[in-house]
């Protein structure tokens, strides 16, 4: 794959030079930190460019882009093919999700995609990185940009040889723990703010937070709580046994035991998960912009971006506390929670990921979650535990796309976590075709 790359960047230095370039990435952590990497990349190499950071992707979108530009897809446009094809402009695409094409690739549309050469799994800003270091010097920023956006994209757990060399690039320190950010803040704020896992009677309670440290025998002292990040050995197990004795399935309790990764950023070391909640927050409450300027550098940005973040993770709370206690439709491993217009569409795929991380459902129990958004509503799909195994288990984005292939809409994602946009008018139809489909697949298995 790293050939293809390198193939990948001549022939971008090529057709880009003179050229304005237009770069469309999605709006989640993976996306916005791929253009960050590469807007920085572009600065150095003297290049005309600009941004779209998009939601989704769709037919109308791709038709009202730039006829001049060249088009440069990140983290998005695998699943748009057929409608990219159709576009006049030289296309690049530096994306990990599934392909849909039936076909080979047209001449003006060049890709690096995982998919195509077997490769390891890689987030779209490790590839991004990738790309860029080929462009230009390899770089510790962008590169500790890269790690921000794999860990966005939850896919730390998944690191192979390429990806071993990114963090060798990076300027970071990684610390064996329970996965729970911020690492770097005193840490009965950091527990009383967790929704990743979610720890029940904790989450969203100060004296939940405050009961688990006593527990766990982690003093407070004139300067308050420790940090995660500063417990010794045996607080770290002491605070994990506490945590765990809360959680409905105690055995599932190793899946939050990981590498917490911290990055430099502005000069200072950062938890990466806690950087992409902040960066994710931003586009979740309709603020991308402060989120690539974030990404970018800009001072002015980061504290724009903490004030946005804060808001964000009491909507957060509220959207959980909601889901607790609101009607579920549940069958034979499958949940389906429809929040109608008591959540925003845009945090109902993080409300997925966290339920599916909770410990609440069994492994491999499929989360549904739906949230209206003006006339269409947003589905987010999301498959229960960390370490899935891909035998005998459900294809999420198969399902979603035989779906909307019968009642119209888009749909994307991947095997283990997929979405799709529908119209409101077929909310009935899409929850009796879901509730058939994982019937019909549970029979199957």
């Amino acid at each position: 794959m790293l050939e293809k790359i390198q193939n990948f960047a001549k022939e971008f230095l090529e057709k880009t030079e003179k050229k304005d370039i237009l770069i469309i990435s999605h709006f989640d952590t993976d996306g916005i930190t791929s253009a960050a990497i590469l807007g920085k990349t572009f600065k150095k190499l003297d290049r005309n460019f600009s941004f779209k950071i998009v939601k989704s992707l769709d037919k109308e979108t791709i038709e009202n882009l730039s006829k001049t530009k060249v088009l440069v897809f990140l983290d998005l446009g695998s699943s748009n093919i057929q409608d990219i094809s159709e576009l006049k402009n030289m296309v690049f695409i530096i994306d990990h999700h599934e392909i849909a094409l039936n076909s080979s690739l047209p001449k003006n549309i060049k890709m690096v995609n995982p998919h195509l050469y077997g490769s390891e799994e890689l987030s779209g800003s490790c590839l991004s990185y990738l790309v860029s270091r080929e462009l230009v010097k390899k770089d510790s920023a962008s590169a500790n940009l890269a790690v921000i956006g794999m860990v966005g994209d939850i896919m730390e757990k998944k690191i192979g040889p390429i990806t071993s060399t990114i963090l060798g690039d990076a300027d970071i320190t990684i610390k064996k723990g329970i996965l729970l950010y911020p690492s770097t803040r005193p840490l009965n704020k950091a527990l009383e703010y967790c929704s990743n896992p979610y720890i029940p009677g904790v989450t969203g309670d100060s004296t939940g937070a405050s009961n688990v440290l006593r527990e766990a025998g982690i003093e407070f002292n004139q300067k308050g709580y420790k940090a995660l990040i500063e417990l010794n050995e045996s607080e770290m197990e002491r605070l994990v046994t506490a945590i765990a004795l809360r959680m409905p399935d105690h055995e599932k309790m190793s899946e939050f035991i990981g590498n917490l990764f911290l990055v430099k950023f502005f000069n200072k070391l950062e938890d990466a998960r806690e950087l992409s909640a902040l960066i994710n927050a931003c586009s979740r409450m309709g603020d991308s912009n402060t989120a690539l300027l974030l990404c970018m550098g800009n001072e002015t940005a980061r504290k724009h971006a903490e004030s946005i973040y804060i808001k964000y993770k009491q909507n957060l709370i509220e959207a959980l506390k909601h889901m607790n206690t609101h009607p579920k439709i549940e069958g034979k491993q499958y949940v389906i929670m429809n929040a109608k217009d008591k959540i925003q569409d845009t945090i109902i795929g993080t409300v997925a990921s966290i339920m599916s991380m909770s410990a609440l459902y069994k492994e491999g129990t499929v989360i549904i979650t739906m949230a209206y958004n003006q006339d269409k509503i947003k589905v987010s799909s999301r498959i229960c535990g960390r370490d899935k195994k891909e035998e005998n288990s459900r294809n999420l984005k198969q399902i979603m796309d035989e779906i909307t292939e019968l009642i119209g809409g888009e749909s994307g994602g991947h095997k283990f976590a997929a979405g799709c946009v529908i119209g409101k008018d077929k909310e009935e139809a899409f929850i009796d075709l879901v509730k058939k489909k994982l019937d019909f697949e549970v029979v199957k298995i």
